[in-house]
C-alpha cells in the first residue's frame, strides 16, 4: 500500500462521515473488480463473521444474472413477517450506499456502516491485506448482520458466485434465479461456464431452487457432486396468474391462492420455494401478509409522477430485457384500455436511456427497438459513472436500429429527465431503463426517495 494511503486511513475514525469511508475505500486497492477469496477470507475470520453465520443464522444465498433484488426482497420480506429477525444486503444501490444494508427493512444508519467500516479496516491491516470496495463492504455488511444476532440472513450475489465475496458465507439454502450471458470479461462467454461459476454457491447436502426452466449441464454435474436437493421451477413448482390482485402457487405438497405482489411473480414464485423448503417456520399468514408489503424500487416499478406515467426497471443486458419486455406488452395494453380519446394525440412511449459502456448496449437497443412497441422518442445522456458510456456512443448504436425515432442527447440524465416531461403527454408511458445508475440519477432527478 503506498504511503498516501496508508496516512489516510489515520485520518478516519468513527467521526468521519459516510461519505469519506466509502471515498476512501474506492482507492485502497488496485482494481475495482478483484475476484477471488483467498485475500478476503484471513480478513472475515478474523472479524469472526463466517463462524457467526455458521453457528446462530439460517443462511439463504441468491445468485442468477437477472432478479436477485427481488427474489431476496421476497425471501426477507416473507422471513421477517414470520417472526424472524432478518438481515437483508444487497447489491448495487440506487440512491444511498445504506439501501444495500436492511435489518428487519429499515436502511442501517450512517453511524452503524462506519462502526463496521472501522472495525473492517483494523481488521485488513492487522492482516496486511488490501479489499476492493465491494469486499470492504460486503464484510461490513456481514459484520453488522452478526453483531445484530439475526436469525436469518438473506445474501444477494454480487458477480458470479463461486468467487464472489458473498460466497465466504457458506449457505443453509441456495437460489439461482436464471443464467444468461452477461459480465463475459469475468464470468466467461457461454452458458456453460457463467453457469459454473453461479453454481459455486452450492454446498455438500442442501437444497438448490433453481428459477429457470433450461438449465445448463454445468449447473446439473455441481447440483450432483454436492447431492444437493433441486426444485426447479415448471418441474417442482409453479405458478399461474388468476386477475390482477391474485395468483396462484403450487409444489408437490400445497397449492396456495395469494395476494398479487408488486414485483416478478417468477421471482416471488423461487422466493416462496426457498422459505417454504427451508426449515423455518413460515405461516400462511406470513405470506400473505409479505406479498401484501414487498416492494423494490426500481424492478418493474410504475409510478405517476410529475403528471407522467413511470414504469423504472433497471433492465441492463439483454436477458433483463426481455423478461421487462415481457411484463411491459401486458402493461402497455392495459394502460392503453385506461387513457380516453377525445381530443389527444395516440398514446407513445418514450424511452429515457443510458448505460454502463461495458454492457452489451447493441444487444439491449436492438431487443428494445424490435419489440413492437410504439416507442417515438429517445433521451440519452451518460450517467455519472466511471464506465459510463458516452451518449455520442450510444446514438452511435441507436441509429443503427431507429430511422423514423428521434434521439435526444443531454449532457446530464437530470436534463434527459426534465426534457421527457416536457416533450411528453399525459397518455404517454416513459420507460426508464439500461442500468441501477440511470434509475438512481432519474429518480434523484424527479426527487423521489
Amino acid at each position: 500500500m503506498s504511503d498516501s494511503l496508508a496516512s489516510s486511513t489515520h485520518n478516519l475514525n468513527d467521526q468521519s462521515s459516510l461519505t469519506e469511508w466509502l471515498d476512501y475505500m474506492q482507492q485502497i486497492h488496485v482494481s475495482a473488480i478483484d475476484m477471488g477469496l483467498s485475500r478476503v477470507l484471513p480478513v472475515a475470520e478474523l472479524l469472526g463473521v463466517v463462524q457467526s453465520a455458521k453457528d446462530d443464522a439460517y443462511v439463504f444465498t441468491v445468485a442468477g444474472t437477472n432478479g436477485k433484488g427481488s427474489t431476496t426482497a421476497v425471501i426477507a420480506q416473507v422471513c421477517q413477517a414470520a417472526g424472524y429477525k432478518t438481515a437483508l444486503y444487497q447489491s448495487p444501490h440506487l440512491s444511498m450506499f445504506n439501501e444495500r444494508v436492511r435489518i428487519n427493512g429499515e436502511m442501517v444508519s450512517d453511524q452503524t456502516l462506519i462502526d463496521a467500516f472501522n472495525k473492517v479496516e483494523a481488521a485488513r491491516l492487522a492482516c496486511d491485506l488490501t479489499l476492493s470496495f465491494f469486499e470492504m463492504t460486503t464484510l461490513a455488511a456481514l459484520l453488522i448482520f452478526a453483531e445484530a444476532d439475526c436469525d436469518v440472513w438473506v445474501l444477494e450475489v454480487g458477480l458470479g458466485g463461486r468467487l464472489d465475496v458473498v460466497n465466504i458465507i457458506d449457505p443453509d439454502m441456495a437460489v439461482i434465479t436464471n443464467i444468461g450471458i452477461d459480465h463475459v470479461d469475468w464470468l466467461g462467454d457461454n452458458i456453460e461456464d457463467i453457469g459454473a461459476e453461479k453454481a459455486g454457491i452450492l454446498r455438500q447436502d442442501i437444497a438448490l431452487v433453481y428459477g429457470s426452466d433450461q438449465m445448463p449441464t454445468s449447473v446439473q454435474q455441481a447440483i450432483d457432486k454436492h447431492k444437493a436437493t433441486c426444485y426447479q421451477i415448471g418441474q417442482d413448482f409453479s405458478y399461474r396468474e388468476l386477475d390482477s390482485k391474485t395468483w396462484q402457487y403450487s409444489n408437490a405438497a400445497i397449492t396456495m391462492q395469494l395476494p398479487r405482489p408488486a414485483l416478478s411473480l417468477t421471482n416471488t414464485a423461487n422466493a416462496l420455494s426457498a422459505v417454504l423448503a427451508s426449515p423455518l417456520n413460515i405461516e400462511m399468514a406470513a405470506l400473505e401478509q409479505a406479498l401484501q408489503t414487498v416492494k423494490l424500487a426500481g424492478r418493474f416499478d410504475y409510478r405517476e409522477v410529475k403528471a407522467r406515467h413511470w414504469l423504472f426497471d433497471v433492465a441492463h443486458n439483454e436477458h433483463g430485457v426481455m423478461f421487462l419486455l415481457k411484463q411491459l406488452l401486458p402493461l402497455w395494453q392495459q394502460h392503453l384500455a385506461h387513457q380516453t380519446t377525445d381530443n389527444q394525440a395516440p398514446a407513445t412511449i418514450k424511452i429515457l436511456f443510458s448505460m454502463l459502456g461495458d454492457k452489451d448496449i447493441d444487444k439491449v437497443v436492438q431487443c428494445l427497438t424490435e419489440s413492437g412497441l410504439p416507442i417515438s422518442d429517445w433521451f440519452i445522456a451518460e450517467i455519472d459513472y466511471p464506465r459510463a458510456a458516452s451518449a455520442e456512443q450510444l446514438r452511435s448504436i441507436l441509429t443503427n436500429y431507429v430511422d423514423d425515432v428521434q434521439i435526444h442527447e443531454f449532457n446530464r440524465l437530470s436534463a434527459a429527465t426534465d426534457a421527457v416531461i416536457s416533450a411528453s403527454q399525459p397518455q404517454d408511458l416513459i420507460v426508464v431503463c439500461g442500468s441501477f445508475h440511470t434509475i438512481g440519477e432519474a429518480l434523484s432527478a424527479l426527487k423521489i426517495s
